[in-house]
This record gives structure tokens, sequence and C-alpha cells, in this order.
């Protein structure tokens, strides 16, 4: 069976790698910005096949595949490496290659070396030394051709932006589930002996939906605690230093599913859903070029503090959890009717809206199995890498292609850590994120270029017997131009490794927020026209999704 299965997820591979190669063959070059997934869409989840395995791959995997399992080998006889090991290597180097000219916006050879690349893993997956770092690198690189396919590479190029689906609260929090008789002692038992800050309590309405997350609601729970990976330790943080209980991360699960740019149809926008006066009264500012609603760690912030606020006026959490949901006026509304400030008995008495009766009941049912994961089947799941940066403050408007030439970092990446940027260039007075440890690299390569064409400006690194013609035809530029930006002769020799001003190289493209939709039954899915210079072939998008789906099949 485990032999069976083994086969099943190396086929899932090929047919995904297949299909990737064979699509960048057909893609247009026009910029796009890439499509953000569905926060409750199932994840695959991969489990570690033996204790520690994970762990070490994590620690290897920016070195190269021959490097590791040459290391690996040191105790045994002098190691030579067979084919498969052997055209592993020769496939990083064409990855990496790609990626250079991906980076020079080449997208042509970028193209081709990408195809190479794929085609290579493919030929060397009979009989790797490491099958698991293998698979590990094949699955890497596949994410990497994807994301940069769905961006500057033109995959799926389209007249609007597509949505995702919305988060399950949306679907059930106008429905009741039925308790199941078994769980309820269980669950009984589990709230008395589970630490937390916030109370936890068990009744019908609690245990229906405990039955539906420990059952088809399962991967919703999996889902979030993989995603929460990315933000949790700023979260913890944030509400640790605002006095709010930690447990309560499991309303931005709810509200977005940790998508920072997640837009609600009421216009609601962030990990944390803030309609833009409130949060306006908490410092979440919109402008053309920004909106801190979208910025993970300046919405946290604010969203502590209006939870803070909302339990200094409620004097309770249950209460002030359904007033973030549906406004605190309704439920002052609710309790000068009633004469009762009490979360169930204002339910019971069916003054409060549907989804907010059902919201905190929901959210303390996800807090119950969070924290008894195991007793709920949930076992060996990885969370997403926190996120880390370093932030640097712009005395200029600077494009996101330049900090991705001085930072050797895809402009999709720089637009994950700058989620409130609605477009390709940062303003003056913003607080850029750049990656981790690459502050001083970033401060020393913007000195070189002057201030005032930041904006539309590029950095070339030049690579061996490059000329300024063939550097002036990548950048659509010309050499006269080139060389008069670099205090150069039209006809200059160029060294390896040195870095040419391309003035007005950048193209800004607009940087959308994803809209999420409250239809019923049905993702926020777009009808496109395909793009009149491209056959209107099946995008990359399409045929990742496709094989996700046998994935989960097959495993």
């Amino acid at each position: 069976m485990a032999r069976r299965r083994n086969t099943a997820r190396l086929h899932f591979r090929r047919l995904l790698a297949t299909a990737i190669s064979g699509s960048l063959l057909t893609l247009p070059l026009y910029p796009q910005q890439s499509s953000i997934q569905s926060s409750f869409l199932p994840a695959i989840i991969r489990t570690p096949a033996a204790a520690g395995m994970l762990a070490d791959i994590s620690e290897t995997e920016h070195l190269p595949y021959l490097t590791v399992v040459t290391r690996e080998n040191q105790g045994t006889s002098v190691f030579h490496p067979n084919g498969s090991d052997l055209l592993i290597q020769q496939a990083e180097e064409k990855f990496r290659s790609g990626t250079r000219a991906y980076m020079s916006s080449d997208y042509d050879r970028a193209r081709a070396d990408f195809d190479a690349a794929i085609e290579l893993m493919l030929r060397a997956s009979d009989s790797p030394t490491n099958r698991t770092l293998f698979e590990h690198t094949l699955d890497n690189m596949i994410d990497t051709i994807n994301r940069y396919d769905l961006t500057s590479m033109g995959a799926a190029v389209t007249d609007e932006t597509p949505g995702f689906d919305r988060a399950p609260i949306d679907d059930i929090s106008g429905m009741t589930f039925p308790v199941d008789p078994r769980t309820k002692d269980k669950v009984e038992t589990q709230v008395r002996s589970t630490s937390s800050v916030l109370p936890l309590m068990t009744n019908d309405t609690i245990l229906g939906y405990v039955n539906y997350f420990s059952g088809r609601g399962h991967r919703t729970i999996e889902n979030g605690l993989v995603r929460a990976g990315r933000y949790e330790p700023m979260i913890t943080k944030i509400f640790a230093e605002e006095g709010i209980p930690p447990e309560l991360i499991r309303l931005a699960q709810a509200e977005s599913g940790f998508m920072p740019r997640a837009v609600s149809v009421a216009a609601a926008k962030g990990m944390w859903q803030f309609m833009k006066f409130r949060g306006n009264e908490y410092g979440l500012h919109q402008t053309q070029w920004t909106d801190d609603r979208l910025d993970p760690e300046m919405a946290t912030r604010a969203a502590a503090h209006h939870l803070h606020d909302l339990f200094n006026e409620f004097h309770d959490w249950y209460l002030a959890m359904a007033a973030y949901n549906c406004g605190p006026g309704v439920i002052e509304k609710a309790v000068e009717r009633t004469g009762y400030a009490d979360f169930w008995e204002l339910r019971s008495r069916g003054v409060l809206p549907q989804q907010t009766a059902n919201y905190v009941p929901i959210i303390l049912a996800m807090t119950i199995v969070a924290k008894n994961a195991p007793e709920y089947g949930i076992y060996d799941l990885v969370p997403e890498k926190p996120v880390e940066y370093d932030t640097l403050p712009l005395d200029a408007n600077v494009n996101l292609g330049l900090i991705s030439d001085l930072t050797e970092t895809p402009i999709p990446e720089l637009q994950q850590l700058n989620p409130a940027l609605l477009r390709g260039t940062a303003p003056e007075g913003y607080n850029l994120h750049v990656p981790k440890g690459m502050l001083e690299d970033v401060k020393a390569g913007l000195a070189s270029v002057p201030a005032g064409t930041r904006a539309t400006a590029r950095l070339h690194k030049v690579e061996p017997g490059e000329s300024l013609a063939e550097i002036a035809k990548l950048y659509r530029s010309t050499s006269v131009a080139i060389a008069g930006a670099n205090g150069l002769e039209k006809d200059a020799t160029l060294n390896e490794g040195d870095r040419l001003v391309i003035p007005s190289a950048y193209h800004e493209t607009p940087v959308r927020a994803v809209r999420t939709t409250h239809s019923a039954g049905k993702s926020a899915k777009t009808v496109r026209k395909a793009s009149a210079k491209a056959p209107a072939k099946k995008s990359v998008t399409k045929l990742v999704s496709e094989t996700h789906a046998k994935a989960r099949i097959i495993r």
C-alpha cells in the first residue's frame, strides 16, 4: 500500500511539473498581479515520513541537492553520485539561471531555463539518492515557477482581479449542527482541563460546531493552524502587549483566513476586516498609494486596540467578540432593549443578527478544537514560516523593481512583505519592508541611485560577456541612455558583477486587493477574456488547481 501511495504521489508531481513546463512556452509577456488563493481551500498538508525529517529539510533547503547528499554520506566510503543525482544538479543550475533571467526581466530566457530545469528533474526521478530531498526540491521549483508565472511572466493575463472563496464562517454562521452524544463528555473534560485566557464553556450550540469542525469542517481547522504560522508570533506579541486573550487569534481565521489582502463585498479590508471609518478611527489610513488596513502588523495593533475598547465598554469578552462582528451600536441597543448584558441571554431572546448569534459559538468551538488538536485527529501539521523583515523609511518614491534588483528577491515576494501597497511603487514616507538581514544592502544600493529617479530606475547586474547593447535591448532602452546614466562611453567594456543604473526602466502595474464573495454556494471566480496576443489556453493556475485536486484524492 505504501509503495502504491508513493507511486501515486510521484505521478502527481510529474503531472504537475509537466503541466507547468508545457504552459511556460505559451505564456504572454504582460505583467500581472498574482492571484491570492482562498483562505480556506484545503491545503496539501505534508506529513513527515519520519520524525525529524522535515526539520532536516528546512535546515538544508537552500543548499544544492548534491552538497546535502554528499554530506549525508560522509560516514561511508567515497560517495559517488548516480545519474539521477547529476541530473538534479544540472536542474538546479538551470533553475538558478532562470531565476537570474527572471530578475532581469528576460522572460523568454527564464521560460527556457525553467522548462529545462523541470525536464531534467523529471528525468532524474528514477533513482535519486535522497528521494525525500528530491521531491522537496521539485516541489519548491514548481511552487516558485508557478508564482513567477502568475505575475511578471503573464500566466492567466486577465481583465480583472480574481476572487477567492469566502470564509466558511459565512457558509455555516446561519446553520446549526447536531450534537454527538459521544463527544459531549470529552469536550466538557477538555474545557475543564484546557488552559485558556479566554473563558471557555460548552453548550449544545458550541458542541454542534465542535462536531462540525471534527468532521466535515476538519480541514478548516488544519488550514488555520498551518496558515497562522505566518503571523502568529506577531499577533501573539501584540496581543500580549495590549492585554488581549491570545485565543482571539481565531477571529482573524474566521474573518480572513489570515489573508492580508482580503476584501469583503461590504468593503471591509485586511486580515482583521476593518471598514474604512473604523480603520480611520484606529489610525489605519488610506491614500492612492497605500491602505494601512492591509498591513498585517498595523491592522493587528488596531484590532487589539478595538477589542480592548469593546471589552472596556461591555466588560465581557463574548460581548466584545459579538460587537467586533456586528458593531458596538448593535450590542448597545440589544442590551438596552432587554436589560441583559449577557451574550447568551441576548442570543436566546433573538435580538442579535443571525451571523453574530453564531459567531461567538463558532470562535469558541474553533478554539477548543485547535487547543486539543491531536484529540481530533490533527497531527504533524507544519505551520508556514513566520514572515520576517526589516523596515526602511523611504525618503523618496521607490519602485519595487529596484528593490528586487538590490535584494535579488522576486517582486511577488516583496509584494507579500508589503501587502498595504496598492501600486508597484512605494511612496516617500512609507515604511518599506525588505527581506530580513538586507537592510544595509538596500540602503547602500539606493544611495547609488539619484532620489528623483528611484520611482522608475532599475539596477542591472552585468553577466559575463554582456554588452550595453544587449542590456539596452533587455530593458527596451538605448545604449546611450544607459551609458549616460552611469558615466560610461557608449561602447564601454563591462565587467562581470558591475551594477548599472537603467533609467526609466520600470513601468508600474497597480497592485489590487482580493475581493471576497458572499454569493450562495459559489466561489468568486471571474470569467476572463484571453489576451488578444496569446492563444486562449488553460492557465498555469487552472492546471495547478486541477492537479492539486487529484493530489487530494491520491493522498
